[in-house]
């Protein structure tokens, strides 16, 4: 498998990031290890969490608060099996949403974000954050508290880069260069949902990303589903019966099954073509796989393999077309 560079990092990282998030929830912790004994085995060092996974959307709300951090309790009981897979994962995790019943304990303040990082540290087992991202908007913290507090965690060795997850454009620039005015790195990378069928990120996030350095790991490469093949399937998954998943089928049916016969004649699985195409978009990294059993893993892995040709990257484009460059897209 033939690493990239996270953004304008020196850091190598896998051209597939193994997302975590159904770890605890719909995969056990034997078979959760067992996915992540492979990923690494075949190459995948990519690791990505966040300290809110972990509760299972069937819990009552107020049993959530106990199970979130599961998924990272998880993994760090698996790093310490082996204390030798810390050195060879990039490890990723987020802290923005409630992880307490206190004022203070969700969102970007300072604060927070301090005992966020030193629980995440404390669940995952291990000293450092690879990359430890600001997981959504927080527009009642400015940028200035920001950097201070990611510089100080930062310096204490406690994290290596800071990343983003859901940030507009706008909101890159603007903490982009708050960073260059404090001679700071800054952000190295961001999160954003991602796919054949959800391309706003074309429109500003995307040249943003171009134009500073910061790579895209792009969630959801699958579009809930929809991107997996599912009219061939004779059962949908769980989360293709979602009511999105399901609203989408309805609205978009005619493109998906032209989606699907083309990749009976690419004679590749739609669910490594959509993330294969991720791949080839300028900017992107590595694409989520949201694993929940070894065949995400394994397509995942496959998916990193695979180069499509023009004609086929220009076929998707006809059947997924996206939104066209700001602002002619919008204006003239």
């Amino acid at each position: 498998m033939q690493h990239r560079t996270l953004g304008r990092t020196g850091l190598r990282v896998a051209p597939v990031a193994l997302g975590t998030m159904n770890f605890g929830p719909a995969t056990p912790e034997a078979e959760a290890h067992a996915v992540m004994s492979a990923a690494l085995e075949a190459g995948v060092n990519l690791l990505d969490t966040a300290d809110v996974y972990g509760a299972d959307a069937n819990r009552t709300v107020s049993d959530h608060s106990e199970a979130k951090g599961e998924t990272e309790r998880i993994i760090g009981r698996w790093l310490a099996r082996d204390p030798g897979r810390r050195d060879d994962v990039v490890l990723v995790t987020k802290a923005y949403g409630r992880m307490g019943k206190g004022a203070n304990d969700m969102y970007l303040s300072a604060r927070h974000l301090r005992k966020a990082c030193e629980a995440s540290l404390a669940r995952l087992r291990t000293d450092v954050l690879d990359v430890f991202m600001l997981h959504h908007v927080d527009r009642m913290t400015s940028w200035d508290e920001l950097w201070e507090v990611l510089d100080d965690l930062r310096r204490e060795g406690k994290i290596r880069y800071a990343g983003t997850s859901n940030f507009a454009g706008w909101h890159l620039a603007r903490g982009q260069e708050a960073a260059l005015r404090r001679n700071l790195l800054g952000i190295v990378v961001e999160e954003s949902i991602y796919n054949l069928m959800e391309r706003t990120v074309e429109l500003e996030v995307l040249p943003a990303c171009r134009a500073y350095g910061i790579g895209v790991m792009p969630y959801s490469p699958l579009n809930s589903g929809l991107l997996g093949g599912v009219l061939a399937k004779d059962e949908t998954a769980a989360r293709t019966a979602s009511k999105r998943a399901a609203d989408g089928l309805s609205r978009s049916r005619r493109q998906i099954e032209r989606y699907e016969q083309l990749c009976r004649d690419i004679g590749q699985p739609p669910a490594v073509v959509a993330q294969s195409w991720l791949l080839h978009q300028p900017g992107v990294t590595a694409p989520i796989v949201g694993v929940r059993t070894m065949r995400h893993l394994e397509d995942g892995i496959r998916a990193a393999n695979l180069s499509l040709s023009e004609g086929e990257l220009a076929e998707l484009d006809r059947i997924f077309p996206g939104p066209g460059a700001a602002p002619e897209a919008y204006a003239w």
